[in-house]
């Protein structure tokens, strides 16, 4: 679902901040060479050397124990949750990782090309690093997603108005998504290409309408109508896009689909129960306790594990 509000958490920087300033590190060795397939996790390959660059994470971070069977679990952890970002289309944006490549950089005293030569020289190296935030960033969103929407009752709802004494206001969209794809193979080679074809079709944008038989004339371009979103719960990639939009489109992204922007098909201010409720919703997001999301990402990925075929060599 696209309609959940996904805030930048510190999950990533959280999480790998660690020790990492000093970079202390392990050498390159000749794990890196040995591509062999490791796991098949639903037809995805984790090969031998995706695990020496994970292991080599673990180091930096000075982990202890059997460490490479921490790095193939987290492995396989990780592409069960990137199928899922994927199929519920919540995958934060590439502007989004190199952000938070960069504030990593900067809160170790480093530019990012120095980081980048840090990575590399340690054997983690940066693609892997930044596939690691992606979906350390994306997957709290899914999360959330799944447990965060119902979590206040009609009783609740009512306690907290009267609480508040009046009914809070926000804007309520009313969305189209116009993605511009980009073939995962092609990605490195179109994207640029594929942004500017993106961005000079906004000028040219009809109204929503008309958006699907506008998609039409150009090449690989689809539609998806997000329908009413209200202002609370725009992720956070989209967020200020949509608030400094000027006329009916956003400026355009770089997404794991392709490129991207929004059609704003109408706005206007509202103040009824739906919107009540994701107001509260998205001021409370924040307070609820990490035991609670701890166990709701256990509880996800159970049952991704349940589900998928994962073959061990």
């Amino acid at each position: 679902m696209f309609s959940i509000r996904t805030p930048m958490r510190a999950v990533v920087l959280g999480a790998i901040a660690l020790t990492m300033a000093t970079f202390v590190g392990p050498q390159v060795g000749a794990a890196l060479a040995d591509t062999g397939v490791k796991v098949i996790v639903d037809g995805n390959i984790i090969t031998s050397g995706d695990i020496a660059k994970r292991t080599n994470f673990l180091k930096l971070q000075h982990q202890k124990g059997e460490l490479n069977k921490t790095a193939q679990e987290q492995l396989v952890n990780e592409t069960l949750k990137r199928a899922e970002i994927s199929r519920v289309r919540m995958s934060v944006t590439t502007q989004e990782v190199d952000a938070a490549f960069a504030r990593f950089a900067s809160s170790n005293k480093m530019t990012t090309a120095q980081l980048s030569q840090v990575l590399d020289k340690t054997g983690v190296g940066v693609e892997h690093f930044k596939s690691y935030i992606a979906v350390s960033m994306s997957w709290p969103r899914v999360v959330n997603a799944r447990y965060g929407s119902n979590r206040m009752s009609n009783d609740d709802l009512v306690k907290r108005m009267t609480e508040e004494k009046t009914k809070p206001v926000t804007t309520e969209y009313f969305l189209k998504q116009i993605i511009f794809v980009i073939p995962a193979a092609k990605k490195g080679a179109i994207t640029g290409k594929r942004k500017a074809e993106a961005e000079a079709s906004r000028s040219k944008f009809p109204g929503c309408d008309q958006a699907k038989v506008f998609a039409a004339t150009m090449h690989d371009v689809s539609v998806r109508d997000l329908g009413r979103v209200l202002a609370p719960n725009l992720p956070e990639a989209w967020k200020p896009l949509v608030e400094k939009a000027n006329g009916n489109t956003t400026a355009s992204q770089v997404t794991d689909q392709g490129v991207e922007y929004l059609a704003i098909c109408s706005q206007r201010q509202v103040s009824d129960d739906v919107a009540a409720a994701a107001v509260f919703r998205a001021e409370d997001l924040g307070k609820k306790g990490e035991e609670q999301v701890s166990a709701n990402d256990k509880k996800y990925l159970d049952e991704l594990r349940s589900k998928a075929q994962i073959v061990y060599r």
